[in-house]
């Protein structure tokens, strides 16, 4: 369960302000189909986040306590600075003109998005620090669903309520607590 609830409240943490986020924001206002776009996200996300998490088992299977214990705090402080860098979208989404799937669309550009995202690279180091994928892709994916969701369904309402620079002062900080109690643990 602790697997499952500290991969959950990182990646919602982590996904507030991310370039997927605002790709959601965006497909939700293109297509106009919010159920369709959430389970484009499930399916991307299920798929980039379930390989993240294997990986990052399989790392952890290769190297010694110690040296699993430093990089992963490492990596967690670096994503504490990192997540204070406000993420812009690379992509677009299709021209409105274009015949295409909300649904198809979605998974290929939140697949490919997520690639290399701190999103995914967190999931690969809960994954080396739980050795439980399935509890870390439930979580993780549950996170981005519901981070995600929240573009999707609220959008520009709710970045007016809270400001994106508190959102992402409280989620640095939320890994650099992380990676404390990783050297600490």
């Amino acid at each position: 369960m602790e697997a499952l609830f500290q991969s959950w409240a990182l990646v919602l943490a982590s996904e507030m302000g991310d370039k997927t986020q605002l790709l959601a924001l965006v497909l939700a206002l293109r297509f106009k189909r919010p159920w369709t776009i959430m389970f484009g996200i499930l399916v991307a996300t299920l798929l980039n986040h379930a390989l993240a998490s294997v990986a990052g088992s399989w790392i952890a299977s290769l190297v010694s306590e110690g040296v699993l214990r430093l990089v992963l705090a490492a990596t967690f402080f670096a994503f504490a600075l990192w997540i204070l860098i406000p993420d812009k979208m690379d992509g677009v989404p299709p021209d409105k003109g274009e015949k295409v799937s909300a649904f198809w669309t979605t998974v290929v550009l939140f697949f490919m998005a997520e690639m290399g995202d701190k999103t995914q690279l967190a999931t690969l180091a809960l994954g080396a620090k739980f050795q439980m994928p399935l509890a870390v892709t439930v979580g993780t994916t549950l996170g981005m669903l519901v981070a995600d969701g929240l573009a999707v369904f609220f959008g520009e309402k709710l970045t007016a309520m809270v400001p994106m620079k508190i959102i992402r002062i409280v989620s640095s900080l939320l890994f650099g607590l992380f990676g404390v109690g990783i050297l600490i643990g």
